[in-house]
């Protein structure tokens, strides 16, 4: 969780965590279906990502991510309204963070206790992550290898490599790459932050198609007055 994320309550957290979940019915089909984001964490590694790239996604782009094939039926436009706003403000102390004090952004992994012991989750966050790159993904991959090895570590514990960083054949070299993930992140933030510039579409000039009117040329108005006496004024 972030620092701003912190002013967020909980309760409200919770509600958007089960939100996300609840949304798909039990009974549907899910079968080669996009299921979009089910919890906070991968809609964390979403955010970083959308807030961390070479341009700015608007939420026309990043919702229908989240929602994948199972758009959610609204009970109200109160609901609707809810919803987006608590995920506005996750994305946007996400944002705050890594612009503000980058060193102090921690991703929102999951976290699993099994027989007494806890173990962190990253999968859903970089699955989260990297649905984020792929909104503008013609515009990473334009970083060449630069931003391919920044990558590696979040793409390692998604499904586009297999999983591959979660087989390694020791804990303590999956736990090498696990640890890299948050620096990976921020450096992968300050990568963007600074040639986001290039990114920018130019300014169009305007041309004038007629001559400029001189101050005493006749006005165009058809007064019989001089410019500078008419329309000027």
């Amino acid at each position: 969780m972030t620092a701003d994320q912190q002013y967020i309550k909980d309760e409200d957290l919770d509600y958007l965590d089960n939100f996300l979940l609840d949304r798909i019915d039990e009974n549907a089909d899910t079968e080669g279906k996009d299921e979009g984001i089910l919890g906070l964490s991968d809609l964390d590694g979403l955010f970083t990502a959308v807030v961390s790239g070479p341009s700015l996604i608007p939420p026309s782009q990043w919702l229908p991510a989240v929602w994948g094939d199972f758009e959610p039926e609204w009970e109200s436009e109160k609901e609707a309204q809810k919803v987006i706003m608590l995920m506005i403000d996750i994305m946007n102390s996400t944002a705050s963070t890594l612009m503000d004090s980058a060193e102090e952004f921690q991703p929102l992994f999951d976290e699993r206790e099994v027989e007494g012991k806890t173990f962190t989750i990253v999968d859903e966050w970089c699955e989260g992550y990297m649905r984020g790159v792929a909104l503008a993904q013609a515009l990473w991959d334009s970083a060449g290898l630069e931003m391919q090895i920044l990558l590696a570590p979040i793409q390692g514990f998604t499904e586009l490599t297999n999983w591959q960083a979660s087989k390694f054949p020791t804990e303590e070299e999956v736990a090498n790459i696990r640890n890299a993930i948050t620096p990976n992140a921020q450096a992968i933030h300050a990568y963007w932050l600074q040639r986001r510039e290039d990114f920018k579409p130019p300014v169009s000039t305007v041309r004038r198609e007629s001559p400029r009117i001189g101050r005493n040329d006749p006005c165009p108005c058809g007064s019989g007055k001089k410019y500078k006496k008419c329309c000027l004024h």
